[in-house]
């Protein structure tokens, strides 16, 4: 359903378990990173009318799940911790060179969001599947409900700049390059870590 390429070991699961702060506070942050790049998309692309449009809707739906990660931290009197710079995402931005062509930067940065809406999905899901804590279970799998079609929006919105033919290329020499950095990933409690 989601395309990638490869799938991250349940074992990795245990290890959310055995730090579960260290992860919803990395949760939680991978939400405000996401919503503020929703409102990024907006401030610098604003003469694209249907991008801006649904890159609010995304945003105020992240910082609603932001919000909702937070309560669920409250509840479980689980303290917030400090923000850690995302490897994954900095390796990520790694396969896309700068161009002077505004339009190919929009692309490669709506393919970069697809691949990383796609990854938490897949990391959501494996945690509601396997987790042993049923309340943190119902949790993630509601949460996934609204986080499903993220990554399809990014990446039918980079369709929409480009000939679909040269946007799925990109896309599958991006997913070929994901895969073989997180396969090596999956030994943190950290969403992509």
């Amino acid at each position: 359903m989601l395309g990638l390429l490869s799938d991250t070991n349940p074992k990795w699961v245990k290890i959310v378990e055995d730090d579960l702060g260290s992860f919803l506070s990395d949760h939680l942050y991978a939400e405000q990173k996401a919503a503020s790049n929703g409102f990024s998309f907006v401030m610098q692309y604003p003469e694209h009318t249907t991008l801006s449009t649904k890159m609010a809707d995304y945003a105020l739906e992240e910082t609603q799940h932001f919000k909702r990660v937070l309560a669920f931290m409250h509840s479980r009197n689980i303290p917030l911790k400090r923000d850690q710079k995302s490897q994954y995402v900095n390796h990520l931005r790694q396969f896309f060179t700068k161009s002077k062509d505004k339009k190919e930067n929009l692309v490669n940065r709506l393919l970069i969001a697809a691949i990383i809406e796609a990854r938490s999905c897949e990391r959501f899901a494996l945690l509601a599947k396997n987790t042993k804590d049923p309340e943190l279970s119902v949790f993630y799998h509601n949460l996934i409900k609204d986080e499903v079609s993220h990554y399809k929006l990014f990446l039918d919105l980079a369709k929409s700049f480009q000939p679909k033919q040269e946007v799925q290329a990109k896309w599958t020499d991006f997913l070929n390059y994901e895969a073989q950095y997180i396969s090596k990933r999956g030994k943190t409690a950290l969403v992509h870590g």
